[in-house]
């Protein structure tokens, strides 16, 4: 059976994909500067004969590698279908590519002949989405260490195993999901759109799939005021720190005015000064969240009154500065189905029902234009949060070897079902085509 022959692959690989997760663990990098981890996962690709294109969209530590096979055991060109317009250039000094790596430092090539449209067509373009960003000062404390051995395995047992069918196989690179969500990055650069679906894999107290996830905007709100002494001459003064006290209390007077599933969250992120000066400057950070990304945009003008207001009865002036917002995702239940049969075949541990509530994503982004899911598979104790102590201590167990194992598993025995039955695929785009309006 050629699912087993695929998981056995999978196997075979285990040694490799583990000293991989573990090597990443050890040299935790975060932030876009990803570039081991990089260096690593392209290195691999290219062994085992995948195109790679690095860096990408202005990243240096993004990459793109694929592989077409046209069927019969021939092999197709890999390059990059409709090629993004003009993508940023690279930041300045990018690390040198492994030997055997396309250094594209100019943006994708051209696609090979009849690739470029394929909107529904016979073969298909799998996709295969990894990260490997950890977060400053904890180190993978959300396990994203075990995200790209494991995709690559997938990847590898489908290219050696699959060669007699006619598919794509993209694996994309995407650093920074912590921070600025470097997938929101890549598809402002075109990249991303060359795949029918993009498939996940991450390590959780759970084996499951996701329904939604939480749109996010966030942002750095600055007041200018004027200094003065606090005792002497406080008639001088217009305290900055006083207008931020009052935004925060304006976020709370909104908080009754909005649906229920809004999430906003404040700090102060730079602290005024001594209490005897009136501040001149104060900062804090906004996070607004909703289940709607459309909703939320209507919350976050609202929120802009509120710190306008706020400089206006303080006597100061503001400087709001808005992050990359996150979209939410667009649930296909039946991509999370396949992706959890498949898990249970493998062998996964702690399979539950899928999560109904998560935090946000740059993969919301993602799944704003394509379907996609991502399979979570358990390595931890039901209960644990991730963003923890707890993840790191667990992040070179036994248990964390095999969810990068599971992992692949799962994902490489869906996309097998995609490839051998069009009717999976064309379910798959006919859910993500009628729900796509509903979680706007």
């Amino acid at each position: 059976m050629l699912k087993e022959r695929i998981f056995e692959e999978i196997d075979r690989q285990k040694e490799r994909l583990c000293e991989m997760a573990d090597t990443i663990f050890d040299h935790p990098e975060c932030d876009g500067e990803e570039m081991m981890a990089a260096d690593l996962l392209c290195g691999y690709l290219a062994e085992n004969g995948f195109s790679v294109e690095r860096p990408i969209a202005g990243l240096k530590s993004a990459f793109r590698a694929m592989y077409h096979s046209v069927g019969n055991g021939a092999e197709g060109s890999g390059r990059m279908a409709e090629p993004p317009a003009g993508p940023a250039e690279p930041p300045a000094g990018p690390a040198e590519p492994p030997a055997g790596l396309a250094a594209n430092p100019g943006g994708p090539a051209e696609p090979p002949a009849g690739l470029a449209a394929n909107p529904s067509g016979p073969a298909p373009r799998i996709g295969l989405l990894c990260e490997y960003d950890a977060l400053a000062g904890l180190g993978h404390g959300c396990g994203h260490h075990m995200q790209g051995p494991a995709c690559l395995g997938a990847a590898v047992a489908l290219k050696n195993c699959c060669r007699d069918r006619a598919f794509t196989l993209v694996v994309y690179g995407t650093p920074a999901e912590e921070t600025f969500g470097g997938k929101i990055n890549m598809m402002e650069a075109g990249y991303l759109k060359d795949i029918d679906v993009a498939l996940m894999m991450h390590g959780g107290p759970d084996t499951c799939t996701d329904i939604r996830c939480l749109a996010l905007s966030s942002f750095d709100v600055t007041f200018y005021g004027k200094k003065a002494h606090a005792a002497i001459m406080p008639e001088e003064g217009r305290s900055a720190f006083d207008a931020l006290l009052l935004a925060f209390q304006g976020v709370e007077f909104l908080r009754e005015h909005v649906r229920d599933d809004v999430r906003m969250h404040y700090t102060v992120k730079t602290l005024p000064g001594p209490e005897n000066v009136v501040p001149s400057e104060a900062v804090g950070s906004f996070a607004l969240r909703s289940f709607s990304r459309d909703y939320l945009d209507q919350v976050a003008e609202r929120f802009r009154d509120i710190v306008r207001g706020a400089a206006l009865m303080a006597g100061v002036t503001c400087e709001i500065a808005e992050k990359p917002a996150l979209a939410n995702k667009v649930p296909n239940l039946t991509l999370n189905d396949l992706l959890v049969e498949n898990a249970r075949l493998a062998g996964a541990p702690g399979i539950t029902p899928p999560r109904e509530r998560t935090g946000s994503t740059d993969f919301g982004n993602v799944m704003h234009e394509l379907p996609g899911s991502c399979i979570r598979v358990k390595f931890v104790p039901s209960g644990t949060s991730s963003h923890s102590k707890d993840y790191v201590e667990a992040g070179k167990t036994e248990a964390a070897h095999s969810c990068v194992i599971y992992g692949a598993k799962a994902m490489a025995g869906a996309s097998l079902d995609m490839l051998t039955d069009c009717k999976i695929m064309e379910s798959i785009k006919r859910e993500f085509a009628e729900k796509r309006e509903l979680y706007r």
